[in-house]
């Protein structure tokens, strides 16, 4: 396999990836009411429309002019990417929330193997743009894994499973099997 082809895919895993943990949350999200978003567990947490607004900041700063400027942008603030004002909305959340993946796909699908070895700044030090891209696949699957568990905790004996339900692995591996099997027949 050539040096481009392993490039091409693992862009293509990397958007795939950045695509799952999208659906990921969305499938959480779509669980929750709109008090929950912004439920806080302790005084000390963050709530999931806090994990969001921090996260669509870490996106715009990162993949705004991704290969040409710095991915911690001089004016992002960070901290306050912690701080909800009482009069937010759940949809102004999710504007958040879809504007920051734009930005990730925007950066991301137009890149070709060539480009993973090129240098980006992150806070003025040097990454290759597959560490850049490794690093925030990294950081989302982090917090979307936690809107899931917030989530999950809110919903409690309500919660729909988003992979398999606990005590349903065999049940799952055996329905694989058939769908497996009857798929091989046709062919």
């Amino acid at each position: 396999m050539s040096e481009d082809a392993i490039g091409a895919a693992y862009l293509d895993d990397a958007l795939r990836n950045f695509r799952s943990y999208k659906k990921l949350a969305e499938e959480a999200l779509a669980q929750i009411s709109s008090e929950e978003m912004f439920r806080l567990i302790d005084p000390d947490a963050n709530s999931i429309a806090m994990l969001i607004k921090h996260m669509s900041g870490n996106m715009r700063s990162r993949w705004t002019d991704f290969l040409t400027s710095d991915g911690e942008k001089p004016d992002r603030h960070r901290d306050r990417e912690f701080e909800i004002d009482p009069a937010t909305t759940r949809a102004e959340v999710m504007k958040w929330w879809e504007e920051g993946w734009q930005k990730v796909f925007d950066a991301v699908t137009p890149l070709q193997p060539h480009d993973l070895l090129r240098n980006v700044l992150i806070a003025g030090r040097e990454h290759t743009v597959l560490q850049a891209i490794s690093r925030q696949l990294l950081h989302y699957a982090g917090h979307v894994n936690q809107i899931v568990l917030l989530a999950k905790h809110f919903r409690g004996s309500e919660w729909k499973s988003l992979s398999i339900p606990k005590g349903q692995s065999e049940t799952f591996a055996r329905q694989f099997e058939q769908r497996h099997a009857a798929r091989s027949q046709t062919t």
